[in-house]
């Protein structure tokens, strides 16, 4: 069976990764039959780059996604594409699809790049808080 998984390459402690079809009782950075893409987990966000015509290919002649596979195909929009692709969907239902699914992607970065500015804002505010000193309270005498 054909597997479409990634193999470690990089550094110790600094792994980037290549998505290639293996047969499944080959070892984790063994052998390979072809490399489909390139995956870099240590940039943000996380680079993904994988050859379309060959991911398709192996998926036509049944290779199967692992999970962590499946995942980055999925973030990437090609598992969409995929299911577009094997449903018989024209060429401009996809270029739609795709086009919202792009949308859909960049709206949910800046909704996440907007909680963490106001998370860094909150921590800032009470670490500026706590450094600051207490005003000292005033005693009357009668």
């Amino acid at each position: 069976m054909v597997k479409l998984r990634l193999r470690r390459m990089g550094k110790k402690k600094q792994p980037v990764y290549k998505i290639v079809a293996a047969d499944s009782k080959s070892p984790r950075d063994g052998r390979f039959i072809e490399a489909i893409g390139t995956y870099n987990p240590r940039t943000e966000p996380a680079f993904v780059n994988i050859k379309e015509n060959l991911l398709f290919k192996w998926l036509k002649n049944g290779a199967v996604p692992t999970e962590t596979v499946k995942s980055l195909l999925k973030r990437e929009g090609l598992l969409l594409k995929w299911s577009l692709i094997k449903k018989n969907a024209d060429e401009a239902t996809i270029a739609a699809e795709m086009e919202k699914f792009q949308m859909l992607k960049a709206e949910k970065e800046r909704k996440k790049a907007e909680k963490k500015l106001k998370k860094k804002a909150a921590r800032k505010k009470k670490k500026a808080a706590l450094e600051a000193p207490e005003a000292p309270a005033t005693t009357q005498t009668a």
